[in-house]
């Protein structure tokens, strides 16, 4: 018997890697833009809605390609209408979630790259699901495609992109990679990269192969601890990659891409909110080019730690501001509808 051809997915592949697929049969650079601008341009959303292309190269791609259908299953308004959240089922039946929020004067979609993470931050509701699979190419920018429609719907438009939702991107370094060279591409949806921000548990390698390749969107670092000891309490990957690598990584990258690094800052009362905490984080980043979000917790069921009061978030920031080091408390957002941060865990 023979072996069925597996179906190539037009969403996977970036502009170069379509002209290469378009040139094994025979056409030109040409007809991949065509195709391309049919995909970024047109939303197109099946195979058989091209209306520019010859018959016969439409017939080919009925043989030989597919596109990235997400189905939504649900979708969720919070209250003050600022966020929603999609249940967004894959071609296999599994389930990832993608959240809209809004902004003054912006939109910014925070999309996933894994269904499931196995980093298992312990107050994180991905990290309690455990891990299933990477997303492919075209599941990450099909989010994208998703939330375009839906803003287009009331004539908006996205402007920022959030790599923070479930999963983690470095883990799936590769798809996420070539899914942000589809997006940023500028003959497509023309992302701009500086309207992109890549959140990271801190995965040493990955880190120097973003330094390496001069990847010009914003890296996030999720820190949460200023020990080893501390840390390792609350991101299991700190037992792998400790802080003194995970420094030297980010002072790398930060060296390689001249601009400074993220830090996130989940704050947990009574856990990593005191003084002391804030000592050593100002401490620990003396010598690294860095901002810092703080992140006061977010519910989720599997984890009973209660998030730092506002008077405790303002003396922690002030004990940053000592050390010279600037922090930005995150505004929440969608937390009545389980779409904060750490809280996205594709059920409903």
């Amino acid at each position: 018997m023979l072996a069925e051809t597996k179906m190539i997915d037009l969403h996977d592949l970036t502009l170069d890697a379509l002209t290469a697929v378009c040139q094994t049969w025979g056409y030109s650079a040409y007809h991949a833009e065509q195709i391309w601008a049919g995909l970024y341009g047109e939303g197109v959303t099946a195979v058989s809605q091209f209306t520019n292309l010859r018959e016969d190269l439409q017939e080919k791609l009925a043989e030989h390609t597919t596109l990235t259908s997400l189905q939504q299953q649900v979708a969720i308004d919070s209250s003050d209408g600022l966020t929603r959240k999609f249940l967004l089922a894959l071609a296999d039946g599994q389930t990832i979630e993608t959240v809209l929020m809004q902004f003054k004067g912006r939109w910014t979609a925070c999309v996933s790259t894994q269904v499931g993470c196995a980093m298992g931050c312990v107050f994180c509701a991905t990290g309690q699901m455990g891990f299933t699979r990477h997303l492919a190419p075209g599941e990450i920018v099909g989010q994208i495609l998703f939330v375009n429609r839906a803003l287009a719907e009331n004539g908006e438009s996205l402007r920022n992109i959030v790599f923070m939702g479930m999963g983690e991107p470095l883990h799936n370094y590769d798809h996420t990679m070539t899914a942000i060279d589809i997006l940023t591409d500028h003959k497509g949806l023309a992302i701009a990269p500086k309207h992109i921000t890549l959140s990271t548990v801190g995965v040493v390698p990955g880190i120097l192969r973003l330094a390496e390749e001069e990847r010009p969107f914003r890296l996030a670092v999720s820190l949460h601890g200023a020990t080893d000891e501390d840390r390792q309490k609350l991101v299991p990957p700190a037992r792998r990659w400790p802080l003194a690598e995970l420094m030297d990584a980010c002072r790398t990258y930060t060296k390689a891409r001249n601009r400074h690094i993220f830090f996130e800052w989940t704050l947990i009362e009574d856990e990593n909110d005191t003084p002391e905490q804030a000592h050593a984080l100002g401490q620990l980043l003396q010598t690294v080019d860095s901002h810092v979000n703080l992140i006061p917790l977010n519910p989720t069921l599997g984890y009973n730690g209660r998030p730092t009061q506002r008077p405790q978030v303002k003396q922690f920031q002030a004990i940053l501001a000592e050390y010279g080091i600037p922090s930005t408390v995150r505004q929440r957002r969608g937390i009545d509808i389980a779409a904060g941060c750490g809280q996205l865990k594709a059920t409903q």
